[in-house]
């Protein structure tokens, strides 16, 4: 016998969302009445008549139904998603008439709520029976957990629709301009083709080489201007240190390749060296040159924790060159490793670790070179990419290119287009912000991209995070078009993470190329 909702006591909207624990115990004593719970779990993000039926067929297993959702910083569709808050995906599931109650998950997927809600049946979509086309392969989780606690999963067998692909054509969450490219991209490229050349990059090996960044983030709360000096106070709240640089962008590539070996210093003075290896993922090989009288680099930064705003930045460095000694070293593993690789990165950031000889080793032995020289406040002015006589692939700033070739205004084409002549480059991106990416071919032309973020946390990051994923379709000749808009959507990604907080992932960019070209 079905249960009707007056019957067990929610009649409002609210009433009906529970916070999980408390939903937890509320379940407990509706099982202990013999009571079959069943669940229901997803993002939600726009309720259509597919969800109808899915969820009506799955208040039919049994006699109260719980759905839960997806909370919004654990939706992985891409850019702009979700639409609605998991607030408003809450109200929306609880004014269903057979929905009994709703919870807002507290995880990144619904294993550890079938621990804590137990259902007797857990129901999903008939687009997870074929497991294979999870590509999360968390349906095999979540079904090991539900027969752990001796309850059933039930696939429905009904209608379906794709939310994203209503979102995209009817609640775009992008410009006029950027909505036609995408609708002209989506005629060109299918979501399955476009994983289906990422899934080739797995057995690509890459050596990553440049200056390990400790990213530390200094919390406060702002007070105002001091009552007797000229400078900001700030309450102190909190800090955080992520590994960046060099380290983030072989972290970045690990998820998408097979090998990534890592060559970088560490300063003997502050090393630092255990806390960076347990955040290296576990197929990257570091090769650590220790640089004398030097302290591993950190970068600490002073925020408004509010906004996320930076206030002040301090160096802890000494970026003068190797000493000989260790600049052998670089050479060494340099030249006996390289050709070993499908793809080298050079990710310069002008502070001692990359001497010319070492240019000249990257440009004579890699297979392939990607290469990043990028300004910062500790190099600007005295690095640029015009150190580095080659490179199969350039990928750097608009300002770089503008330094490099000492044309603060103008045409930027004519700019990029002597750039790649004078380092015989098959392809040149120059990254442009908020107006995306500029790709340069020499016998294809230019391609512009553009670019596809909603929301901005942070940008720090960002560049190194489209220069590793975006080497690795160079590397594979990737059409410039998909080199651009997977750099563009990788990009995306990267400005709604604090700095290095998290690396880019394989799987949430798959999900996101799936939402995003539906």
């Amino acid at each position: 016998m079905t249960i009707s909702t007056s019957q067990i006591g929610p009649v409002s909207i609210q009433d009906k969302i529970r916070p999980m624990e408390a939903l937890g115990k509320c379940l407990a004593g509706l099982r202990d009445q013999g009571l079959c719970i069943v669940h229901c779990h997803g993002v939600f993000d726009l309720v259509h008549p597919g969800h109808i039926r899915h969820l009506s067929a799955a208040k039919r297993e049994g006699d109260i139904l719980v759905v839960t959702i997806t909370p919004d910083c654990y939706v992985n569709k891409g850019p702009g998603r979700p639409v609605f808050n998991d607030q408003l995906r809450a109200e929306s599931l609880a004014a269903l008439q057979m929905v009994d109650f709703v919870a807002i998950n507290e995880w990144p997927t619904a294993v550890e709520t079938i621990c804590v809600l137990r259902p007797d049946v857990y129901v999903k979509g008939s687009d997870y029976i074929n497991r294979e086309d999870d590509i999360t392969g968390k349906i095999n989780d979540e079904e090991a957990a539900v027969r752990e606690i001796g309850g059933r999963i039930h696939f429905t067998d009904d209608i379906t629709f794709s939310s994203s692909k209503l979102l995209n054509n009817f609640l775009s969450v992008y410009p006029p301009d950027v909505d036609a490219y995408l609708q002209s991209f989506r005629k060109k490229y299918s979501a399955d083709r476009i994983i289906s050349m990422l899934d080739s990059l797995k057995s690509m090996t890459v050596m990553v080489v440049g200056e390990v960044i400790l990213d530390e983030y200094v919390y406060g709360d702002t007070l105002g201007k001091s009552a007797k000096e000229p400078i900001l106070a700030l309450r102190y709240l909190s800090e955080e240190i992520n590994v960046g640089g060099s380290v983030a962008i072989a972290n970045h590539l690990a998820d998408f390749c097979n090998r990534v070996e890592l060559v970088t210093y560490l300063g003997i003075d502050n090393p630092r060296e255990d806390f960076i290896r347990q955040n290296l993922k576990s197929n990257v090989d570091p090769v650590f040159i220790y640089k004398p009288d030097s302290p591993t680099i950190v970068k600490r930064r002073f925020v408004e924790k509010y906004l996320v705003t930076k206030l002040l930045e301090v160096y802890e460095m000494n970026d003068t060159l190797l000493t000989e000694l260790a600049e052998q070293k670089l050479l060494s593993v340099l030249g006996s490793k390289l050709p070993q690789f499908d793809a080298a990165i050079a990710a310069d950031y002008g502070h001692g670790l990359i001497t010319r000889q070492a240019v000249s080793l990257l440009c004579d032995s890699a297979r392939f070179l990607s290469v990043n020289t990028q300004i910062n406040a500790a190099n600007h002015g005295f690095h640029t990419i015009s150190r580095y006589p080659r490179a199969d692939y350039v990928c750097v700033h608009e300002g770089e290119v503008r330094l490099d070739q000492r044309r603060r205004s103008g045409p930027l084409e004519p700019l990029v287009q002597k750039i790649s002549e004078r380092m015989g480059s098959r392809s040149v991106m120059v990254t442009r912000g908020n107006r995306g990416t500029l790709i340069y071919r020499p016998e294809q032309g230019f391609f512009e991209t553009p670019a596809l973020a909603t929301k901005i946390v942070d940008r720090v990051g960002a560049g190194d995070a489209v220069l590793a994923i975006s080497s690795l379709c160079e590397a594979r000749e990737y059409p410039a078009d998909v080199t651009g808009f997977i750099a563009n959507l990788v990009g995306a990604q990267a400005v709604t993470i604090v700095g290095n907080r998290s690396s880019i992932g394989r799987v949430q960019t798959y999900k996101a190329i799936e939402a995003i070209l539906k």
